[in-house]
């Protein structure tokens, strides 16, 4: 009994973090470049739950049988990096990637975030940066007199300067993918960090190595899709609900137990 009631416990709690996982979806359903989380699960230890008969062929029955489980973990909460839809906003300012590639962006520390596009801005320093103001890798300096900032899908960054018939080229902006993007750490604001599942950034061009091109004037929509989450979340509950209803169980037959001795 006490087994039943630790191991509809562990279900309990997983099948919560994976309702709260569906919620966070849901509610940025509507947010850029969004990547859906994704739980996963793992059993936990298996252990023997009694002694094994002399004779062989009993004892590989019961060596099948008399192994019982323990619950059930959480494996991982990973991002998924399917593509959304692009939606076109005519901003110059506004920039999508088409394809597996990352922009990299310099964080205050000197280390290095990545991000998979998003609205962009001209920082104070004059450099071309994310809505947050971290700058791009690239470290494409804007002229204070810039006009219509131009991005090719090849990542050529041009801008059309007062005295200037052509525009100008003032930088170039490069891509780097993971090994295993799903494993890449969030921070928030469409920022990721790499970490020991991804493998480190294998850097690259816009429009070669399976990089990706750019998109300017698009924004990349999330990749939640709510018919689909619906269903993950009306599955979670109907098994957080089993959950429930065995933790119930075995507290009522363990009352009965109790009772008998009385």
């Amino acid at each position: 009994m006490f087994d039943a009631l630790y191991i509809s416990a562990t279900g309990m709690q997983a099948q919560q973090l994976n309702v709260d996982t569906i919620a966070n979806n849901l509610a940025n359903v509507n947010t850029a470049g969004f990547k859906k989380g994704k739980v996963g699960f793992s059993d936990l230890m298996v252990r023997e739950a009694g002694r094994l008969l002399p004779s062989q062929e009993d004892a590989g029955i019961l060596a099948a049988e008399n192994r019982l489980g323990a619950g059930v973990g959480i494996a991982a909460v990973s991002k998924l990096f399917d593509m959304g839809e692009l939606k076109k906003t005519e901003s110059a300012y506004d920039l999508a990637i088409q394809g597996e590639g990352f922009l990299e962006v310099t964080m205050p520390d000197g280390s290095s975030a990545y991000t998979r596009g998003g609205t962009f801005k001209i920082n104070k320093d004059g450099l071309l940066a994310t809505s947050g103001g971290f700058p791009l890798k690239a470290n494409v300096a804007v002229p204070d007199n810039a006009q219509n900032l131009q991005i090719d899908g090849d990542g050529r960054v041009r801008v059309q300067v007062a005295g200037q018939s052509a525009p100008v080229e003032v930088g170039q902006l490069d891509l780097v993918r993971f090994t295993s993007p799903s494993a890449l750490s969030p921070q928030g604001d469409g920022l990721y960090r790499s970490s020991t599942g991804s493998g480190d950034a294998i850097a690259g061009k816009a429009s070669e190595d399976g990089m990706g091109s750019f998109a300017q004037g698009f924004l990349e929509g999330s990749n939640v899709k709510l018919n689909e989450e619906m269903v993950n979340l009306m599955v979670a509950q109907r098994v957080y609900e089993a959950n429930v209803k065995v933790m119930q169980a075995s507290d009522e037959m363990l009352g009965m137990i109790n009772g008998l001795r009385k």
